[in-house]
């Protein structure tokens, strides 16, 4: 025979309350920690879009300074960033040969997202290269 006690009356609905609210407590987490990855992928996505568009801003002002055009402009890249690429250049002679001296840098910058919003990105690139006469 077993005996019940009538203080115990309605004990099952707050363990049943505690399981509801730890399991809504993990649902909530499991979301939040879902959009946090979705959103860390979607960057590393862009930082790598705006790594190669400046890296082919580099590639195309090398190109135009070696064929005598100018090294510096700027363009609209495929991956939608503007790319503006700048440089400096300087003749050196050593002994009996001349060198041209390029110091290039390529800036890309999203054309569409304003900067301060959560998917702005920009890459900066450098590279010192030389030429002989």
């Amino acid at each position: 025979m077993v005996k019940t006690v009538k203080n115990q009356r309605g004990f099952t609905i707050v363990q049943a309350l505690f399981v509801l609210v730890v399991l809504a407590l993990l649902g909530t987490y499991m979301v939040t920690l879902s959009t946090v990855q979705q959103s860390t992928v979607v960057q590393a996505l862009q930082q790598t879009r705006a790594y190669h568009a400046a890296r082919s801003g580099l590639e195309w002002g090398l190109a135009r300074a070696t064929t005598g055009v100018g090294c510096a402009g700027s363009f609209d890249s495929a991956e939608g960033f503007r790319v503006t690429v700048s440089c400096g250049q300087n003749d050196f002679t050593e002994g009996v040969l001349t060198y041209t001296v390029y110091d290039l840098t390529a800036v890309a910058v999203p054309t569409a997202t304003p900067f301060g919003s959560p998917d702005y990105v920009s890459r900066t690139l450098e590279v010192t290269a030389y030429v002989p006469h």
